[in-house]
């Protein structure tokens, strides 16, 4: 079954996420679930009251709440919204809802790209069957808007049932771990000629 993903519109919301410490504190708040402040703050590398405000923020805007407190309920409990999101343009966006779309994902995709180049610098160090399974590849398509509209929703059904948002990690293998599948489908856009360079 396809996760049901909240698609973001409000550009205050998204302006809110384009953070790299709110970025990292979903993660370790999806990965490991429920923290206190002071928990994601020792993750991130930033302050308890830092990690605080960025806490209250992403509340704000749905992306976290509340969690059910533990012991004496002193500490305030967070955790992430269960339910996904996705940003994606859309042809009539107003111009303001395009520039924090666009932020949103140039910030993703550097994370992306950083926690990639992370996994290839600690590759030799992963058991053989981990560099095995492991795929970095770049493919070059020929394909339609209607074929390419399929093959999104064709990966997504694929990755679905392995998805940690949903995935009982009690029903999860021996041996699982926290794995993440980048894909980014697009037209190519026009390369423009640098031109030759001239002589000095």
């Amino acid at each position: 079954m396809t996760e049901e993903r909240r698609t973001l519109s409000d550009p205050r919301a998204m302006r809110a996420l384009a953070h790299p410490a709110r970025l990292a504190i979903l993660n370790r708040l999806q990965e490991e679930g429920v923290a206190t402040a002071t928990d994601v703050a020792e993750v991130v590398g930033i302050t308890p009251s830092a990690a605080s405000y960025h806490l209250r923020m992403l509340a704000k805007y749905g992306f976290v709440e509340d969690a059910p407190p533990r012991g004496d309920g002193r500490e305030r409990l967070w955790r992430r919204i269960s339910k996904g999101w996705v940003v994606s343009p859309e042809a009539d966006d107003q111009p303001e809802v395009r520039e924090a779309k666009n932020a949103l994902i140039k910030m993703i995709r550097d994370e992306s790209g950083a926690e990639a180049a992370r996994a290839l610098d600690n590759y030799e160090r992963e058991p053989p069957e981990w560099r095995e399974a492991s795929l970095f590849a770049r493919s070059v398509l020929l394909i339609d808007a209607a074929e390419m509209k399929e093959l999104v929703k064709r990966i997504d059904d694929l990755l679905a049932p392995y998805a940690l948002n949903h995935r009982d990690r009690s029903e999860a293998p021996p041996g699982a771990r926290i794995a993440e599948a980048h894909i980014t489908l697009f037209p190519r856009a026009e390369r423009r000629p640098h031109g030759l360079p001239s002589g000095s």
